[in-house]
């Protein structure tokens, strides 16, 4: 059987595109922010090759803003860097085909005193530091509501403000400051909501020195994310197997001292 010699360059062709996805067809590209968490990353990545077979390209970022656009557009097809509110939102915003696959850690939010030692401690017209970017603000809303310090309109939401509250039994003063002013307040206020990375500074662990702290079932909890046309692949799910192995805990223990909660 003869062949013409453009029917050869379109096989030839074929054959090399089909030898070239076959290749690349354990690949998985992963979107982190640079520092301690793609250090995280790069375990992930040797117990996915050494268990799967997946071969993980780690893909770091510096701004917030470019992972969900870059796993949108197909740059890479697995980020690991937000929590649930976050994904919601620019899911909401951007209308990105995005799901989560997986949970990782909680980097908590906790709260602190120089002044109490137990919450049960705590007086009539106390004062409580919070932050006030809007994140953080429903986010230690929702932890002050989970100790029975106030309650939140239709149970509060990732954007919930004082506005919101509509029970405060103790009548709290709740004062709203610079997240990273909080740290600094604690001498002036009877309680103060500090994110990890803010209360480290003053050599503060959430799951050491915090009066009350984020839970496993934090709605915080961050997430591994696919998008909705890969989200089943068995790739994405043997990589969120190696992700939530003993050793990545031990790890990120390590990389976290008295800082992370598991979160799956």
């Amino acid at each position: 059987m003869k062949f013409s010699i453009p029917l050869l360059l379109t096989l030839t062709s074929f054959l090399v595109v089909s030898c070239h996805k076959k290749q690349e067809s354990n690949t998985l590209k992963v979107g982190v922010m640079a520092g301690r968490e793609s250090d995280l990353i790069n375990l992930v990545a040797k117990i996915a090759q050494e268990k799967y077979g997946i071969k993980v390209e780690v893909v770091t970022f510096s701004d917030y803003a470019i992972p969900n656009t870059a796993l949108n557009d197909g740059s890479i097809d697995l980020n690991v860097f937000q929590h649930q509110p976050y994904l919601e939102a620019q899911i909401k915003n951007r209308s990105y085909p995005l799901v989560a696959v997986g949970k990782t850690f909680i980097f908590p939010i906790a709260g602190y005193s120089q002044k109490i030692h137990h919450l049960s401690e705590i007086k009539d017209h106390s004062k409580i530091a919070i932050p006030n970017d809007p994140s953080n603000l429903a986010r230690a809303l929702l932890l002050l509501q989970k100790q029975g310090l106030i309650t939140l309109k239709e149970g509060g939401t990732g954007t919930s403000t004082t506005v919101d509250v509509i029970s405060n039994t103790k009548n709290l003063s709740i004062i709203e400051l610079d997240a990273a002013q909080l740290p600094r307040s604690l001498q002036d206020v009877d309680i103060a909501v500090i994110n990890t990375g803010y209360a480290s500074e003053i050599n503060l662990m959430p799951t050491r020195d915090g009066l009350f702290i984020e839970e496993k079932d934090s709605p915080y909890v961050n997430l591994i994310v696919a998008r909705e046309n890969n989200q089943d692949s068995k790739l994405v799910k043997d990589f969120v197997k190696a992700y939530q192995s003993p050793e990545v805990l031990e790890e990120a223990q390590k990389l976290f001292p008295g800082s992370v909660i598991q979160g799956w």
